[in-house]
């Protein structure tokens, strides 16, 4: 008998310059601990879609997606605006909370002194509000979770996740898509962390231009904020194995996620 050699994976196109959408990527091409791939074409994620110019919708509705699935809660579209409208696109609106929410703090991150800000987020305070968020992200919003895999396993895909920067609730909930998808842990902090490149990261907002508003020292203590750390992504796996034992557990028992689901959920992203 002539062995067939398997085909393989087809790799992830080129990124696209898109003018008024940060973050964007394919998460196609990731290796599952079972030997399969993600596909590509079939799941991406960015930052918001509020200030897409119309080449960055042609591009998005060139890809064919079903779903946008937007993490943003009422804060941030007030402060971005709504997503534009991608002709035959569902866009299902999941709010999470923001990593670094609240409107008095955003107001304290863009109008704060460095008193204000070292007061706030100095000695480590907040690094560890971010990785507090995570834990809390993961063990608060199993509903929110679910309801998104249970959707890519019927008739979601391909589908956009995305929140404001693309790097926190994005990164979250693309990170619990790969784990039920079996990709290893080290993967998907790998993918995570490219939110860090140049091109991909959020702009820091701060009210007025002067040098005492972005010196130095102002930018230090906001870059946990800014910043996508391996640290904060680690603090959520943590959650997931003190409180449910693992992934298996998290999955079924935490996100109510059946075995028949799960397999779904592999045929559609995996190759």
């Amino acid at each position: 008998m002539t062995q067939q050699i398997p085909t393989p994976p087809a790799p992830p196109q080129p990124e696209p310059e898109l003018t008024g959408v940060r973050n964007f990527r394919d998460v196609g091409g990731l290796p599952t601990s079972d030997g399969r791939t993600v596909r590509t074409g079939r799941l991406f994620r960015s930052g918001h879609l509020a200030h897409a110019t119309e080449t960055d919708a042609q591009f998005l509705v060139s890809l064919g997606l079903h779903t946008v699935f937007d993490f943003r809660n009422a804060a941030d579209h007030a402060l971005e605006g709504p997503d534009v409208e991608l002709p035959g696109v569902r866009n299902v609106n999941i709010p999470l909370s923001d990593p670094a929410d609240g409107r008095e703090f955003w107001k304290m991150v863009r109008d704060g002194d460095l008193a204000q800000l070292h007061a706030v987020l100095g000695d480590g305070k907040g690094a560890a509000r971010m990785a507090n968020s995570y834990r809390g992200i993961i063990r608060h919003r199993t509903a929110e979770h679910g309801r998104v895999l249970r959707a890519l396993a019927e008739d979601s895909v391909p589908a956009l996740l995305h929140c404001a920067a693309g790097k926190d609730r994005a990164g979250l909930s693309i990170a619990v898509t790969l784990l039920a998808l079996g990709v290893e842990r080290e993967a998907i902090v790998a993918d995570y962390l490219e939110s860090n490149a140049p091109h991909r990261r959020y702009p820091v907002r701060r009210s007025g231009e002067s040098a005492e508003a972005r010196s130095p020292e102002v930018m230090e203590l906001l870059a946990p904020l800014f910043d996508a750390r391996a640290t904060y992504l680690e603090a959520a796996f943590a959650a997931i194995d003190e409180q449910w034992g693992g992934v298996e557990p998290y999955l079924a028992q935490g996100l109510g996620l059946t075995p028949a689901t799960l397999a779904a959920l592999r045929d559609k992203l995996l190759v």
